[in-house]
């Protein structure tokens, strides 16, 4: 989710902040709590029932608590890391001066001399925070590792000679890290056991690769079933599924809406909602994240005013949303944003990517978090590639919606079939989560990581540390704030064999810097409390021990320098 201009309010508003020090959940509120007190829905929790108001007629539109909570980023922490930026930058231009003059060796890709006046191949300013900013931390990211991503890898190991222009590989591998950044929310992701037997069988029988469009020669009878699977599974009438997650929004989206069409997109979306959104040709508008006051502004003056110019009726309103946003770690307000929808004849387009399999009792998904009926989403959109440990995406929905997408979608249509391992890893691993594979271990999978969640959210609240997002979310993101803290934390929670994924600009806001955990069922709580529970330094020439957060003396509330 990248803070670029396509993310930015397009009707001219801008995402005010408050002043007093705290995030108001960006909705207006500090911390919400929201009950489901009215008509009791289907799929609901009989236990959390209670009355308690909220925004837009939300009275009663929760059925269990909401709470979120995002601290404003202090005065003085965004003073000083808009500085460290500055000199960054100043060093940056020194550094650019001397490499126009020879001084100093350029290593990356530039116009070759005889070809100064021909159009430029490389735009040097886009790559001055690239050249300057990024390879100083380079080494933070794109980590290879030599195993199964699940709640301990092995890592390659590898070193730089160059600051970091390029690696060089020892040969050495380390071993036991705890991963506490790959999306593997279930533990799927693993070479053992019921689902990895099935895919190899499946891999013995149909091979790997199918090599050919499902509309040709690719429709194989597992596709078949994983797509009935997905539909039951989502309580929908059908589904169909894709080989490419991105693809599955950024090729879909076009299909659906298109010129004379208006598109109301929360400004957190991920790039390839916004991608999905450009391609369609419709006009697009930005709300503010997870403010319902925003979007049913910009509801009502869709209704009123119509088209631009023309002020004719808009052909279609969509209003695109995700499950959990995987930089914030909030959950949509699903009921609100329905409620709305319905309230203004709009269509929700909802991406569960990071939802499906994460969240809910039975592991359905956001709408299964609130017990919401599936048929009030109009485009229900997830992943296989989190929750399921596997690959691809897939959309479900009323029958005549699918069976316009198969006909009209450029990734249905152009696209390779799924890989059949791949394929039988989703069915697998779906049946588990359902119970028909005549086992509880799917929905122990789905309890275990709601406790993992909390454990891990509550401890990391104890030690003091600035963490976002809903209290049932297993994305942890950890405000790191200052630039320097990026490349420090990732460095130094590496050297204790635990492995995060840091973030900073332009992926997050630029004085809201961060470190992202995701919660797995697989960890253990001897491997949560190694993150979260203070021990002393390693000693030199000893193995290195585990050492938490706390050691760093990172992010604290009471100690943000």
């Amino acid at each position: 989710m990248t803070e670029s201009s396509a993310n930015k309010p397009a009707n001219g508003e801008v995402c005010h902040r408050p002043k007093n020090g705290i995030k108001p959940g960006r909705n207006g509120f500090v911390k919400n709590h929201h009950h489901y007190h009215h008509q009791q829905p289907k799929h609901c929790y009989p236990e959390d029932k209670a009355q308690h108001t909220s925004y837009n007629g939300g009275l009663g539109l929760y059925n269990r608590p909401f709470n979120e909570s995002f601290e404003e980023t202090p005065l003085l922490v965004a003073v000083l890391t808009y500085m460290g930026y500055g000199i960054l930058t100043i060093f940056g231009y020194l550094r650019d001066f001397l490499r126009d003059w020879k001084i100093e060796r350029c290593h990356i890709a530039r116009e070759r001399e005889e070809q100064r006046d021909f159009v430029p191949l490389y735009q040097d300013f886009e790559n001055f925070y690239t050249r300057n900013l990024y390879m100083r931390i380079r080494d933070s990211w794109n980590r290879p590792i030599c195993s199964v991503p699940g709640a301990k890898v092995d890592l390659v190991e590898r070193v730089s000679h160059d600051y970091n222009w390029t690696f060089d590989y020892t040969g050495r591998v380390v071993g036991g890290v705890i991963n506490m950044g790959s999306y593997n929310y279930l533990g799927f992701a693993e070479n053992t056991g019921y689902c990895a037997e099935a895919a190899a069988e499946v891999t013995m029988k149909y091979g790997v690769g199918v090599a050919s469009t499902r509309q040709e020669m690719g429709n194989l009878d597992r596709h078949e079933e994983m797509e009935a699977l997905v539909a039951k599974f989502l309580g929908v009438e059908s589904a169909i599924a894709f080989g490419m997650g991105f693809a599955t929004n950024s090729m879909n989206i076009p299909a659906l809406s298109g010129k004379g069409c208006l598109i109301l997109s929360d400004e957190l979306n991920h790039a390839s909602l916004v991608l999905g959104a450009r391609l369609s040709g419709s006009t697009i508008r930005v709300f503010k994240h997870n403010n319902m006051q925003s979007l049913e502004k910009m509801l009502r003056d869709a209704i009123v005013h119509g088209q631009p110019r023309t002020h004719r009726p808009w052909k279609k309103i969509l209003i695109l949303v995700e499950g959990i946003y995987s930089m914030e770690g909030s959950i949509v307000r699903l009921p609100e944003v329905i409620a709305l929808k319905k309230r203004f004849g709009a269509y929700l387009y909802l991406d569960e990517a990071h939802s499906i399999g994460a969240l809910g009792p039975a592991g359905r998904g956001v709408v299964d978090y609130f017990g919401l009926d599936p048929r009030d989403v109009d485009v229900m959109m997830g992943t296989f590639t989190k929750s399921f440990g596997a690959a691809g995406g897939y959309i479900g929905g009323r029958r005549e919606l699918i069976d316009y997408l198969r006909v009209h979608s450029h990734s249905a249509v152009y696209a390779t079939s799924m890989s059949p391992p791949v394929v039988e890893q989703i069915i697998t691993s779906m049946k588990c989560i359902m119970g028909e594979d005549g086992t509880t271990l799917g929905r122990e999978r789905v309890k275990r990581l709601a406790e993992n969640t909390v454990y891990f959210r509550r401890k990391m609240t104890e030690m003091g540390f600035i963490i976002y997002g809903n209290s049932d979310s297993p994305v942890v993101p950890m405000m790191l704030y200052l630039p320097a803290k990026i490349g420090a934390f990732g460095r130094e929670m590496l050297k204790r064999n635990i492995g995060v994924v840091v973030v900073g600009f332009p992926a997050t806001p630029i004085i809201e810097s961060r470190a992202r955990f995701c919660i797995s069922a697989a960890h253990t709580k001897d491997m949560l409390d190694t993150v979260t529970t203070p021990r002393q330094p390693p000693t030199p020439g000893h193995k290195m021990a585990a050492v938490t957060l706390f050691q760093l003396d990172l992010s604290s509330k009471n100690k943000h320098l």
